[in-house]
């Protein structure tokens, strides 16, 4: 007890601790209540927030804050309907045909893999390879309905998507205008004496504010660059699969090992031990060494300083809490647990 009794005297008796345990605490219901009803706030907020950082080098340059404001939202409603128009649907298209034609890719593995047992019966039996293929064939077909699922839920909630579709624009365009007045609002909110706070808040601003538009620069570049390299190469699925490697970066380790899988099986059923498929190898290979070498170095001004085992358990824990976006975010939260702990206000007089 009198140990427990110093370590709260440490951590809890300091004012503004306690200001950052009611501000953490009011989020987090906030978020957990409400989550539904903020979410196209939650998703306005997070794309001004990344948008923000073009505005101010913009501004940085002599040029008007309402100049500014409307070339990047212009720019921004340019790529949502780009994307939206065109990529997206693309996508959705290779992404359904590649399930059409998985039962065919099936076969030539079989194939394959049955020719490797009847000259190698030392590897598997063929009892082991018609369970592997039946239960690989059950996965893809329970995959393949989810995703035609996820077509047929938003026809039935189109009216959402309208709504998203108007609201979600227009916040991100006011929320960029006003963004400093909202913040000074919030702020307001804030006790008197807040140095603690405020000092937390730019640490993670300019970590958070740079790796999440750094990321965003990186997955389109690496993106529109394999997508182009895998069209050129004649490679089946060449959208959906450079799509793939794009979002791949978002997940740091696991996201390339993930998506390493499909192009390799897609290219090794579509040509087979070939030359084509050494070319693909080898532009593949470029492809992850000059992002990790040399875009990376050239894009993030500064590092996030978390150790492997860190960003693979901040990837594990945020993911199982929050899905698609707590791996999106994973690396940014990870952060401001480093920052909170490393910037927690101490009263060490007062635990001895």
């Amino acid at each position: 007890m009198k140990t427990m009794h110093r370590w709260l005297k440490c951590y809890f008796s300091d004012p503004e601790a306690i200001s950052i345990v009611v501000t953490l605490l009011i989020g987090a219901m906030a978020f957990t209540w409400f989550g539904n009803v903020l979410v196209p706030i939650l998703i306005s907020v997070v794309l001004a927030y990344m948008l923000s950082g073009f505005v101010k080098r913009l501004q940085r340059w002599k040029c008007p804050s309402i100049l500014a404001v409307t070339f990047v939202y212009l720019l921004f409603i340019g790529a949502l309907i780009v994307f939206f128009v065109w990529l997206l649907p693309l996508i959705f298209q290779q992404l359904s045909n590649l399930f059409v034609e998985i039962p065919i890719m099936l076969n030539h593995a079989q194939t394959f893999l049955v020719t490797v047992q009847q000259h190698h019966p030392e590897y598997f039996s063929a009892e082991q390879l018609r369970h592997f293929v039946g239960e690989f064939s059950r996965y893809f077909t329970k995959f393949g309905r989810y995703v035609l699922s996820l077509s047929l839920v938003g026809i039935s909630n189109i009216i959402t998507i309208i709504v998203y579709a108007v609201l979600v624009p227009l916040l991100v365009f006011f929320f960029l205008k006003d963004g400093k007045e909202l913040t000074n609002w919030l702020g307001s909110f804030l006790p008197h004496k807040h140095d603690t706070i405020s000092r937390i808040l730019n640490e993670v601003d300019n970590k958070i504010g740079n790796y999440i538009r750094g990321k965003i620069i990186e997955m389109v570049i690496v993106a529109v660059v394999s997508m182009l390299a895998f069209a050129l190469l004649g490679l089946n699925y060449a959208i959906l699969l450079g799509a793939g490697v794009g979002l791949s970066v978002l997940i740091p380790y696991v996201g390339a090992v993930v998506i390493t899988v499909p192009v390799l099986v897609i290219a090794a059923l579509q040509w087979g031990w070939s030359a084509a498929f050494a070319y693909l190898i080898i532009v593949y290979t470029i492809i992850v060494i000059l992002d990790a070498n040399l875009l990376v170095p050239l894009i993030f001004s500064e590092k996030m300083k978390l150790h492997p085992v860190a960003i693979l358990l901040s990837v594990l824990i945020f993911g199982a809490l929050w899905g698609f976006w707590g791996v999106f975010f994973a690396i940014p939260l990870m952060t401001l647990v480093d920052v909170l702990i490393r910037e927690w206000p101490r009263n060490i007089e007062e635990s001895e």
